[in-house]
């Protein structure tokens, strides 16, 4: 079955997401410093971290790892148990809710460096604006269509 340009617009948000956080996250953990990027310690100050290690392990995981898996679900769309039982919306494929909570732990990821004032640039807009997208482009009725699990009684 072809998928509607909303999927692929779906689909290619989560692809931009995991290629700028898998490099990104993966030089904060090797460089914590943030010398690697170019990044000051001091924007660290007002947050509970005294480097980029914790931070880059959560980009390079969270925002990195698991949005490649769910890009690889929502083209393929295979079945696989255990990831279908972290699914609590069970008339959609997996990859379908998990494109739904990257969207909100990005925007949550933001949000939250904005409240340890870790600064505003171009980047904050765009991410924000990112997960906002995911979410909406999750939602729209022809993306959950194509996502929708139909069973036969």
């Amino acid at each position: 079955m072809k998928k509607s340009i909303s999927s692929y617009i779906l689909i290619f948000l989560v692809l931009f997401q995991f290629v700028g956080a898998i490099p990104s996250g993966f030089s904060m953990i090797i460089d914590p410093s943030g010398g690697g990027m170019g990044i000051p310690l001091y924007l660290l100050e007002q947050s509970p971290f005294s480097n980029y290690l914790i931070p880059g392990l959560f980009l390079f995981i969270v925002l990195g790892l698991f949005p490649a898996l769910t890009f690889y679900g929502l083209i393929k769309k295979p079945k696989i148990k255990w990831l279908e039982k972290l699914n609590p919306y069970k008339e959609y494929h997996w990859a379908w809710a998990f494109s739904y909570y990257i969207g909100i732990i990005l925007v949550l990821w933001i949000n939250s460096q904005l409240i340890f004032k870790i600064g505003f640039d171009v980047l904050h807009f765009l991410y924000s604006v990112l997960g906002i997208c995911i979410i909406v482009f999750t939602h729209l009725p022809s993306t959950k269509k194509d996502y929708k699990i139909y069973t036969t009684r």
